[in-house]
């Protein structure tokens, strides 16, 4: 048996973030129309550790992916000047069983869940949108930057974080990075009102359990993408958001489930699950309606799926195998 390993400068070099949001349209796709078996992620507690260790596995069988990411979550790891949730997918060949792929799990994550924030934004924001307004700074911000770059002629990016040293750093970094490429403007913001002033599209990536900016503040026509919250207590939208928009548009079920961004409004009686417009697959399947007038406010709530994984990283494997990179290992 055979097995390709690919690091993540492998995997960037063969996957761009333009393949990488196909792949989250056509994994979103396949989950809406059945295609495709997710399994409840399992978890498992590592008490003696202080850590976690989380499946998530599935089949999408037109894509002729099947595999399992493997998530650890071991806050003590950042003293051992270790990563603090390394990850790792291993892919199976469908005909075989046998595994054929492993690759950098933290990678393929930052991608593909930039990707799905891009592919929203593609289908639902204004195709005029020329300013950005992102929340957070973390390992997940470069690449919800480099998502919505790719789909929408941005001019300006307005970036804040409570720390707004971290922001100024992460602006000017990115404005190197970006700036040329893209043909925009990227800086900090001061508040969070400035940041959501005049802006077309907005992106809160933080792990804040309060909302990171007031949605009254909004202008009409705006898109929204809510990519942080993923437990009950996380709630980075202000839920005048939840409650005002006038589309509401999940990655799969689960999101109702495990966000604060829609449980906490639920639980208040001021919202329920069933004003959710639907999934975004569902659009991409011309089941539902996407956005039909540029005044409407769009929001886009994502908690991460194994169908996202599964189809990004046999895609990437395909680009490696195609360009002969990575390195065999023989069982």
């Amino acid at each position: 048996m055979k097995i390709t390993v690919l690091n993540a400068r492998q995997m960037a070099e063969v996957f761009t973030m333009k393949d990488a949001i196909q792949a989250d349209k056509d994994a979103l796709k396949l989950y809406s129309e059945g295609k495709s078996n997710i399994p409840l992620r399992a978890n498992l507690d590592i008490k003696k550790h202080n850590g976690q260790n989380l499946y998530m596995y599935g089949y999408a069988e037109d894509a002729d992916a099947l595999g399992v990411k493997i998530v650890s979550v071991y806050p003590g790891n950042i003293e051992k000047g270790l990563t603090s949730v390394p990850a790792t997918m291993i892919l199976v060949n469908c005909e075989t069983g046998e595994v054929n792929c492993m690759m950098d799990g933290t990678h393929l994550t930052r991608v593909r869940t930039g990707a799905v924030a891009g592919a929203a934004t593609d289908i639902l924001s204004r195709k005029d949108s020329k300013v950005f307004a992102l929340f957070g700074t973390g390992g997940q911000a470069e690449s919800q930057l480099e998502a919505v770059l790719t789909v929408r002629p941005i001019e300006l990016v307005k970036v804040f974080d409570i720390n707004k040293e971290r922001a100024k750093d992460f602006a000017e970094k990115t404005a190197q990075k970006f700036g040329a490429k893209f043909n925009v403007k990227i800086v900090s913001a001061d508040s969070s009102e400035e940041a959501i002033k005049d802006a077309d599209v907005i992106t809160a990536v933080t792990t804040s359990n309060n909302p990171v900016f007031d949605g009254s503040l909004v202008k009409k026509g705006v898109h929204i993408n809510g990519v942080g919250s993923y437990t009950p207590a996380m709630s980075e939208i202000d839920e005048k958001i939840i409650v005002n928009a006038d589309k509401i548009y999940i990655d799969t079920g689960d999101a109702v489930k495990e966000s604060g961004d829609l449980i906490k409004p639920m639980q208040k009686g001021i919202f329920s699950a069933d004003k959710i417009t639907g999934e975004l697959g569902a659009v991409l399947a011309g089941k539902i309606p996407g956005r039909t007038s540029d005044n409407e406010m769009t929001f886009f709530k994502t908690t991460g799926s194994a169908v996202l994984d599964l189809v990004t990283a046999r895609r990437i494997y395909e680009k490696a195998a195609a360009a002969q990179t990575g390195s065999v290992i023989e069982m």
